[in-house]
């Protein structure tokens, strides 16, 4: 399960994996676009679904899912809708890493007992100084109940809006940050 399925990118490896999946994201546009990426052939018989719904409030029963795989927003960085009521990427840090709490008890309900929960989160810079937003977003993960089995590093520079980054970096003083954070949690 992806509760943040975005451009669809875990909809489409789970078919190629020939893994049953099902998505969730708040915004409209994100469940249509997930949906006709995984219009395509692929040998295997596998179930994808793909529905609006928040990720603090899954239409799933309790101890249901076998693998999480999240890439939830970043807290006011990366605005993913002007005005779609629950977007966590509108809120300021306080309240995200509240809201995050709801998300990680949601899915700490979802998911079956001893398995697991993959979140990548990075961390964010607010009036030139570092948030930990990765390693609080963890923390809240383990606040509702998960024990963290491995952290795995990311390198972050590879996209789109890399070189603007740099750009700016240079012009305002300041470096960038280099990492996200694959948390893989146990239930």
């Amino acid at each position: 399960m992806d509760p943040f399925v975005g451009g669809g990118t875990t909809a489409v490896e789970a078919k190629l994996t020939k893994r049953n999946f099902i998505g969730f994201d708040i915004n409209p546009s994100a469940v249509e676009l997930s949906r006709k990426k995984c219009e395509f052939e692929y040998d295997g018989n596998v179930s994808s679904v793909i529905k609006v719904a928040d990720a603090r409030k899954l239409p799933l029963g309790d101890n249901s899912v076998d693998l999480i795989c999240a890439h939830p927003p970043y807290a006011d960085i990366i605005h993913y809708s002007d005005d779609i009521e629950g977007d966590l990427s509108l809120l300021p840090i306080k309240d995200f890493l509240f809201e995050i709490g709801k998300v990680a008890d949601e899915f700490h309900r979802v998911l079956k007992k001893d398995k697991f929960c993959a979140i990548l989160m990075g961390d964010i810079r607010k009036k030139g100084m570092v948030q930990p937003l990765a390693f609080e977003t963890m923390r809240v993960f383990e606040l509702a109940g998960f024990k963290t089995k491995e952290i795995v590093i990311k390198e972050q520079h590879n996209c789109k809006a890399t070189g603007y980054w740099k750009t700016n970096s240079i012009k305002y003083n300041f470096l960038l940050l280099a990492h996200e954070y694959l948390f893989v949690l146990k239930k």
